[in-house]
């Protein structure tokens, strides 16, 4: 789905990637992970990444769900080194706290590295305790997304792709910051009132009066091209449909 083309010279071109259950679930309750993908999904997902410049989470998504955020298929990998590219974007992610392990994925060295946005008190402790593990950039607090997007367009980051979490989807979201999104629909509920929701309650810019449009709706389990969102990726055995909305910030 879109809801403008192109983005604003300022900021990278926002693609937001979420697979959910039928009622709109991210995730069930528990320490369990909700299986929400399968082959072909993950495979879409895949090809996004070799596509973007970065790949950004939220810091509960990497507590949570211990992301690695890699390009699976060495092909595309290959792809990427042939066009002068790192062999994996580059790994980001936003944390008010400081509360990251250092042991976790996230931080494996690979490709372009990872990066961290920290708010500004925190940032110091946060560097120390991940040394090269990740480049730790304090903002001002509360950490803004359009702060974020303007230092990443400065860094050369012109395709960001954004897979969760809710909270985070949530903010893109609401924030008109959000060019396409890719929606992949587990066929089954979840049901459950603790569950994680895709867009959960926030004034939206795409309202009914402002709708959103779908682009390429006969791509079947296949999508890119969409404007809003798709969150956490790295769980899959079902085979979802998908498809690609447009709107506008």
């Amino acid at each position: 789905m879109h809801t403008e083309p192109g983005a604003p010279p300022q900021r990278p071109y926002v693609l937001l990637s979420c697979a959910m259950s039928v009622d709109g679930c991210l995730d069930a309750p528990g320490p369990q992970r909700l299986i929400l993908s399968g082959d072909a999904d993950l495979d879409r997902v895949d090809e996004e990444r070799a596509e973007a410049d970065a790949i950004m989470v939220g810091a509960a998504t990497i507590r949570r769900d211990n992301p690695r955020l890699l390009i699976r298929s060495a092909a595309r990998r290959a792809a990427r080194i042939a066009r002068d590219l790192p062999e994996h974007p580059a790994r980001v992610t936003l944390t008010a706290s400081g509360d990251l392990d250092p042991g976790a994925r996230f931080f494996a060295p690979a490709g372009a590295g990872a990066v961290v946005y920290c708010a500004a008190p925190e940032a110091p402790k946060l560097q120390i305790r991940l040394n090269e593990l990740a480049q730790v950039i304090p903002v001002p607090p509360p950490v803004g997304l359009v702060a974020i997007l303007t230092d990443l367009s400065r860094r050369g980051v012109h395709r960001l792709l954004v897979e969760g979490g809710a909270l985070l989807g949530r903010e893109f979201l609401a924030a008109g910051l959000v060019d396409e999104l890719a929606l992949a629909i587990a066929p089954f509920f979840v049901g459950a009132a603790a569950a994680p929701r895709f867009a959960g309650p926030a004034v939206y810019p795409h309202d009914p009066g402002r709708p959103m449009h779908l682009a390429e709706p006969d791509r079947g389990d296949r999508a890119t091209d969409a404007d809003g969102a798709r969150g956490p990726q790295d769980r899959g055995d079902r085979d979802p449909g998908a498809g690609a909305i447009r709107g506008g910030p």
